[in-house]
């Protein structure tokens, strides 16, 4: 089992990460976002989807270790 877990996790990684360039190459338009008052500069969609996934893995890398942080300590009261 220890052997099956990195495998798994890289082979779901290059899976996301094909599809993202996929759809990013597929999809050049730009566009804006527009965020309550704000709107951003017109940027490729790729490049949005690109930036919301490092967003999405840096947030649930950050996460991840807090979590099973309360988890153990909830465990052992």
């Amino acid at each position: 089992m220890k052997i099956i877990s990195p495998i798994l996790t890289c082979l779901i990684l290059a899976v996301g990460m094909s599809a993202i360039a996929i759809v990013s190459v597929q999809n050049a338009t730009p566009v804006s976002i527009k965020f309550l008052t704000f709107e951003s500069i017109q940027i490729p969609v790729g490049v949005i989807l690109a930036f919301s996934v490092a967003v999405g893995l840096i947030f649930t890398a950050i996460l991840i270790p807090i979590g099973q942080r309360v988890s153990v300590t909830s465990e052992e009261e």
